[in-house]
């Protein structure tokens, strides 16, 4: 089970996930300290107050504007879980890419503070008593965001070919 430590509407754009202000600062292990500038959130991501794998929870169209990949890997880089009715089409695909862990679910409630269970078909909100149905990912992106990512994924693959079969 995981916290939520965040809760957002709808329509947030990667200018809010990862300010511009920031763009000069695009290496993704620097990215993570400016994960929700303008939110209070940052401030307890950046002094450790926020544990690997809690979670956001937002409405749809998660991730919109942009095509900013700096707004994943600023989420990623606090090993984040971001639950959302939907998301924006290419903040979804960097997030496979990058390996971010995301779950579409679109009649999710939550508040801040809420304990969340994620299984393979629903998100159980143990602190309100309900579960809320997923969309799964499909299975090749989901095996691609559970190797922590696109180059990951890759490597994987190619080391398993190059094992010799006796």
């Amino acid at each position: 089970m995981a916290k939520v430590v965040l809760v957002l509407g709808d329509d947030i754009s990667t200018d809010h996930i990862y300010p511009g202000r920031y763009m000069a600062t695009v290496l993704p292990n620097e990215t993570p300290q400016y994960a929700l500038a303008d939110y209070p959130l940052n401030k307890k991501l950046n002094t450790g107050q926020i544990p690997p794998n809690s979670i956001i929870v937002a409405g749809e169209n998660f991730g919109c504007g942009s095509s900013r990949e700096q707004a994943v890997s600023a989420l990623k880089g606090w090993e984040l879980i971001v639950i959302a009715k939907n998301f924006a089409r290419i903040f979804f695909q960097n997030a496979v890419n990058l390996g971010l862990k995301l779950v579409i679910c679109p009649t999710i409630e939550a508040e801040e503070g809420d304990e969340l269970e994620i299984t393979e078909t629903a998100v159980i909100n143990h602190t309100k008593g309900k579960e809320f149905p997923i969309v799964p990912i499909p299975a090749t992106r989901q095996a691609i965001i559970d190797a922590g990512g696109l180059i990951a994924y890759t490597r994987k693959r190619l080391l398993e070919e190059r094992r010799p079969t006796y």
